[in-house]
């Protein structure tokens, strides 16, 4: 019984780490790459205070508690770049952009802790 209890956590933690469907993914450097791209939106779903300790320039801070109510302030039509600091909850803000109908959503593959722009 015990087994079967640690199996379902296992798989619903897995499942949480899980990319979105249609999601894509980049790595530090290939965010680099994308800084310079004013046709892209960049959302930091950290704490303010998180944001405020560090963060990078070019991204809005949109706390993932808040993402679902603040939707309607970004473009669905923008490939939409997410950050957080270790990849976990970019993953949700993913999740609750591709259900809020954006198309063209990109997570950050180990989030600020894997930046060292």
């Amino acid at each position: 019984m015990e087994w079967i209890i640690i199996l379902i956590i296992v798989a619903l933690f897995a499942w949480r780490m899980m990319p979105a469907k249609d999601v894509r993914t980049i790595d530090a450097a290939g965010l680099k790459d994308k800084l310079d791209d004013k046709s892209v939106q960049f959302v930091d779903v950290r704490t303010p205070a998180e944001y405020k300790a560090r963060h990078i320039k070019e991204f809005k801070n949109i706390p993932l508690n808040t993402l679902p109510s603040k939707t309607d302030s970004l473009d669905k039509s923008k490939e939409t770049v997410v950050i957080c600091q270790s990849g976990m909850r970019s993953v949700q803000a993913a999740r609750v952009l591709k259900k809020n109908g954006f198309e063209n959503v990109v997570n950050v593959r180990g989030g600020m802790g894997a930046y060292n722009g």
